[in-house]
């Protein structure tokens, strides 16, 4: 099969173009992409295709750099097809930043600029010339990193690129028609079409890991395995790729199971087997930060045994200023603050009216009523009292170390905080929930429990009923 079938297959398999596309080609001038665009070339007519070229000048190489682009240029002349070129200093663009991986800079300059030329020439498809080398390269690269499933399923045929406009409703997606061919393919292709191409000679450096493996290790791997060990290798990856999708897919149905609200569930999470966890941390951090940047392997393993075997209140600090917080079954995500002193209020609760709690969010409203007995409170929100038996001012504060309270049907005391404990108070509630109390004795927990003192009995003849509200939907209950 001629290496033009080859690449007509790939396109169909994938459905990479359509007719009446209108395609931005990204040409370095190297042998994979002067093979890219005059591969598609005789497209053009046939599926009416509308082919732009675009180069990238990292100003990195000087002279030699600037002689790559006047090649595509005059290349995409020679073929009739518009040219668009971009000049950036990645050198100067690290030097201000103080650090960073100028291959991975270069790579995201790359892109955007490839999405920015889509998008203002209507262009919905970008094609690269990445081959069936690239990918048993980035199969092995990320392989000796560690990766999972993930990072070893290599380049995919298609993918979306991330747009440049807020909001935008339809990315471009990058198509890679050259990804089932060798380069060895590409070198007797341009020898036998008699194409000249450019060699950029940082490539031929076998300092970085990529080009370390294309011109040491594989050779050696190659001589031992067999002349199939890249096909092997490049359909492994599309396996792995494959199956990963799958899994990510279950992954994201599960996620909705375990959450609740942007918060997870901690026994709904921990029904789940390790693997599945550790992807539903990964799709969960991702969701919450935007994306994974700086969560490595560790990061979720520590999140993971936080929540299975640490403290039923207990944070941990990630990447990029969160904190992960457990309280108790839940477990959620929150932005890192410097410390603010602890809150403390105290209010005088009026015995007809309505306070006004700004620290909790609530309001609590009172009113004097004759005693009904088949009249009980609507929820653990409402409380009824003897009135015979209270002091003429009430105070609300919110909690102090040390608080002490006789619950209803008890003879002695209880500790506040062991209460909040035993009913799983957040410790976020704890600080700011109002308390009630008479002189020094607490009678009202909202939500969590009340006093023996003042309780409603037979004898009872009128009585103040007190009702907790949220006024501004931020309530802390």
């Amino acid at each position: 099969m001629s290496l033009e079938a080859k690449v007509r297959e790939t396109i169909h398999k994938y459905n990479m173009l359509s007719y009446g596309d209108a395609v931005i080609v990204a040409v370095s001038g190297g042998p994979d992409s002067v093979a890219l665009l005059h591969l598609l070339s005789p497209l053009k007519e046939e599926l009416s295709l509308r082919l732009e070229v675009a180069h990238l000048q990292h100003g990195i190489r000087g002279e030699e750099a600037r002689q790559d682009a006047l090649f595509v240029a005059d290349m995409a002349e020679r073929l009739n097809l518009p040219f668009h070129l971009k000049e950036v200093n990645l050198p100067g663009m690290r030097t201000e930043k103080g650090r960073g991986n100028i291959e991975a800079m270069a790579r995201e300059e790359r892109y955007r600029f490839l999405v920015t030329v889509a998008e203002e020439c209507g262009a919905h498809k970008v094609a690269t010339a990445h081959t069936r080398d690239d990918q048993v390269e980035t199969f092995l690269m990320w392989l000796l990193r560690g990766s999972g499933r993930r990072g070893l399923g290599g380049m995919p045929p298609l993918r979306r690129l991330i747009s440049t406009k807020v909001g935008a409703l339809e990315r471009p997606l990058l198509v890679r028609p050259l990804i089932e061919i060798s380069r060895e393919e590409i070198i007797s292709y341009l020898t036998a079409e008699d194409l000249d191409s450019r060699t950029d000679q940082t490539n031929l450096d076998p300092g970085p890991l990529r080009n370390w493996i294309r011109f040491r290790l594989l050779p050696q791997l190659r001589q031992r395995m067999d002349r199939h060990l890249d096909e092997r290798l490049a359909h492994l990856a599309d396996l792995l790729r494959e199956e990963e999708e799958i899994l990510q897919r279950m992954a994201r149905e599960r996620l909705q199971r375990v959450m609740r609200g942007e918060d997870l569930m901690r026994e709904y999470l921990l029904q789940e087997g390790k693997a599945m966890q550790r992807r539903l941390m990964r799709l969960w951090f991702e969701a919450t930060l935007g994306d994974l940047r700086g969560i490595s392997f560790d990061h979720v393993e520590e999140a993971l045994r936080l929540i299975a075997e640490g403290p039923p209140q207990g944070r941990l600090s990630i990447p990029r200023g969160w904190n992960l917080v457990r309280d108790y079954d839940t477990v959620r995500l929150e932005k890192r603050r410097q410390k603010r002193k602890p809150v403390c209020y105290t209010y005088t609760l009026p015995r007809q009216g309505e306070l006004v709690i700004c620290e909790a969010g609530v309001k609590i409203q009172t009113s004097r009523a004759f005693f009904v007995p088949d009249v009980r409170p609507l929820d653990s929100l409402e409380a009824l009292f003897d009135l015979a038996f209270l002091p003429e001012t009430l105070t609300v504060r919110n909690f102090r170390n040390g608080d002490r309270f006789q619950p209803l049907g008890m003879q002695g005391h209880k500790k506040v905080k062991d209460l909040f404990i035993e009913k799983k108070v957040p410790l976020s509630v704890r600080a700011t929930l109002p308390l009630l109390l008479a002189g020094g004795e607490i009678l009202w927990i909202p939500r969590y429990g009340r006093s023996e003192v003042a309780k409603v009995g037979a004898e009872t003849k009128e009585v103040l009923k007190v009702k907790l509200v949220v006024y501004n939907g931020k309530a802390i209950l």
